[in-house]
């Protein structure tokens, strides 16, 4: 038995086969070729297995998901049998004596190109389709064996270098029951998104690839950061008995769902939750959030091939607020740099992404993108309580010029007959400590401030958040932390405005205390983390919590402060 050391990044206990996700290579060459009729067989073997796949997928969806979902497997099929498509290939590989996978990938492309030019949503969606197929034929034409998240369906623990935001939104919670991977910590998305769909994760193992093979028995520990290779029967019954104490904690917490989030000594504090996509709602309903107090939009970004319309955005954003029914959901503008990137934007490379040219800053020199995005908003504003953050704000400057630009298209609208909410609070997020220290000149412009504690702690300790070699400088209970996290919330609370924290720290056990002391309004952050944060806050008194706080504030290192937590549970 092997057993490994990562992070623990989502809570539970998983028991299933190791499946290997590794993302192939299509680079394709042009070769000249002999025999262009042997070229052309190979094509059609390509195009035949391609099909008997296909045919398997779309009856076991339609099977397991139901029909719509289907539907895409049939468009798909569809394609394989187009004249139009492999016909001009086909002509292609005998005119020029070229190799299949040249030829498949140069004509593909121009139809991608095509549908991607037109004006119709519909048709512009097409291109996605035929991308995904051109990669199915070339699979088998290149000879690599690949099956994508989306396909996965048998129980697996999935061992990958690291997830892509796109690949952990393709994972289907029914077969995937854990992943593993080398890199990442409990910030990174791929934890984040573990988190938003309740599956066990450890990250940050450093070879966990190198050391497993498909078909591994593997367990995954989510609770205590361990992953075990083919472990024995013995050790298997213990994980699945720890794994159902985790069970009846889960069922006991289930209790306060419907309950208000109240200390011992009657102080209510708001507990929100941290969603990627409008399909999160039902965990945030679930597990008794009184919100959203993070929505992040750049997921509706990610995995396309083009810009989402402003249609696809205000459909997505009204049917989260709708879903919520009255409780208030926040909003973050698009956030893209860093760790989160869309390759259809073509950025220039940055040496330093994470302070570079992300989220609000490409949003004010790309209006026509932020533009796009804040009409979907508004317009979605009409069906709820919408509350819209900027992120990555350093200046003064920067959340005036934002807000301008909402105030314009907010007229537009109105101009243009369309519906637009009167009361749509407009906040900020505080990563950058520059704006934690100017809280008090911010707070009287903002609404509101959400602190995104992910980003400013890597910054204020000068430690990159995904680096394993500095993991030690991610100190969420470092006094200086604490200090910046008081500015803000005594800044707000000066103006007669709340702060929130939507940040990892938030659902963090030893941190919750000190933030109910620190005088935090919202805590916003995976759904899972709700209820148990929910009965902590219950047993804290709010009045003590002050004190720690104050306590926590005069000492000198994150390990001193922690420790101070502890002792009250002692």
């Amino acid at each position: 038995m092997n057993k490994i050391s990562g992070i623990a990044a989502s809570a539970g206990i998983a028991v299933a086969r190791a499946f290997i996700l590794e993302h192939p290579d299509y680079t394709i060459t042009k070769t000249a070729v002999q025999d262009a009729e042997a070229e052309v067989a190979k094509l059609n073997d390509a195009l035949a297995k391609s099909k008997a796949e296909l045919q398997v997928i779309k009856e076991r969806t339609l099977a397991e998901l139901g029909e719509k979902k289907a539907e895409i497997f049939e468009s798909h099929l569809l394609i394989l049998d187009d004249p139009e498509l492999i016909n001009p290939v086909a002509d292609k590989i005998r005119e020029e004596s070229v190799n299949a996978d040249y030829a498949l990938n140069e004509v593909a492309g121009q139809f991608i190109e095509m549908f991607e030019n037109m004006k119709s949503a519909y048709l512009q969606e097409r291109a996605a389709d035929m991308r995904d197929v051109t990669k199915r034929v070339l699979n088998h034409l290149l000879g690599i064996h690949y099956v994508s998240p989306a396909e996965i369906s048998e129980e697996v623990i999935v061992i990958a270098l690291d997830l892509t935001p796109s690949d952990t939104a393709q994972l289907n919670r029914k077969f995937v029951k854990g992943f593993t991977t080398n890199i990442g910590g409990r910030t990174s998305h791929s934890a984040i998104m573990a988190r938003s769909l309740e599956i066990p994760a450890v990250v940050g193992t450093k070879d966990i690839l190198s050391r497993v093979k498909s078909g591994d028995l593997i367990i995954v520990d989510g609770l205590n950061g361990d992953v075990l290779i083919n472990p024995s029967e013995a050790e298997v019954a213990e994980y699945t008995k720890m794994q159902e104490a985790y069970d009846l904690q889960i069922a006991e917490w289930k209790k306060l769902r419907d309950e208000p989030t109240v200390s011992a000594d009657g102080k209510h504090v708001e507990l929100a939750a941290n969603i990627g996509t409008p399909n999160d709602v039902n965990g945030v309903i679930e597990n008794g959030g009184e919100g959203v107090g993070l929505y992040r939009t750049e997921f509706l970004y990610m995995g396309r091939d083009k810009l989402p319309s402003e249609e696809i955005q205000y459909n997505a954003y009204r049917t989260v607020i709708e879903n919520m029914k009255g409780k208030p959901v926040v909003v973050r503008t698009l956030d893209i740099g860093g760790d989160k990137e869309l390759p259809y934007l073509d950025l220039p490379k940055e040496m330093n992404p994470f302070l570079g040219f992300r989220a609000i800053r490409l949003c004010l020199d790309r209006q026509d993108i932020f533009r796009t995005q804040l009409r979907a908003l508004l317009r979605a504003s009409a069906h709820g309580d919408l509350r819209i953050m900027f992120p990555m704000i350093a200046t003064l400057g920067e959340f005036r010029a934002a807000r301008d630009l909402l105030l314009e298209e907010k007229e537009k609208l109105r101009g243009e007959g369309h519906e637009v909410s009167d009361s749509i609070q407009l906040g900020i997020m505080v990563e950058i400590p520059s704006t934690a220290v100017l809280a008090d000149q911010f707070a009287k412009e903002v609404d509101f401030f959400s602190i995104g504690t992910n980003d400013l702690i890597q910054y204020t300790m000068a430690a990159d958040r995904m680096n394993e070699r500095v993991s030690y400088l991610y100190q969420p209970y470092n006094p200086a932390i604490l200090r910046l996290i008081k500015i803000v919330i005594d800044a707000a609370h000066a103006e007669g405005k709340w702060t929130g924290m939507c940040g990892e720290m938030a659902g963090d056990s030893t941190a919750i205390p000190l933030l109910l002391g620190l005088g935090l309004d919202e805590f916003s952050m995976s759904a899972t983390s709700i209820l148990p944060a929910r009965s902590q806050i219950s047993k804290l008194s709010a009045a003590d919590m002050k004190e720690l706080a104050a306590k926590a504030l005069q000492m000198g290192t994150a390990e001193e402060v922690a420790a101070l937590v502890h002792s009250i549970n002692a």
